[in-house]
């Protein structure tokens, strides 16, 4: 996998100064920071979403497996 340095960043960004403009330089990158920041939440969220879903099924399974080891101890008991 080819790696970029600073030397290839300065030259694409020289290049996008003189295509896009100085003036509107800033600007673009302002647009781009806020949509990396924006997927950067979406995935935050996606992952907090799979790590909630993780914990409810850990508390179903473990709520099943206590009342197993209860049914199970009360029909040893009736025994």
């Amino acid at each position: 996998m080819p790696q970029i340095g600073w030397f290839e960043i300065l030259i694409i960004v020289v290049l996008a100064i003189l295509i896009i403009g100085p003036k509107d330089f800033p600007i673009m990158l302002n647009k781009l920071g806020s949509w990396v920041s924006s997927l950067k939440n979406y995935f935050r969220d996606v992952q907090k979403d799979f790590v909630n879903a993780e914990t409810i099924f850990d508390d179903e399974l473990s709520l099943k497996e206590n009342l197993l080891d209860k049914t199970n101890n009360k029909k040893k008991d009736e025994l």
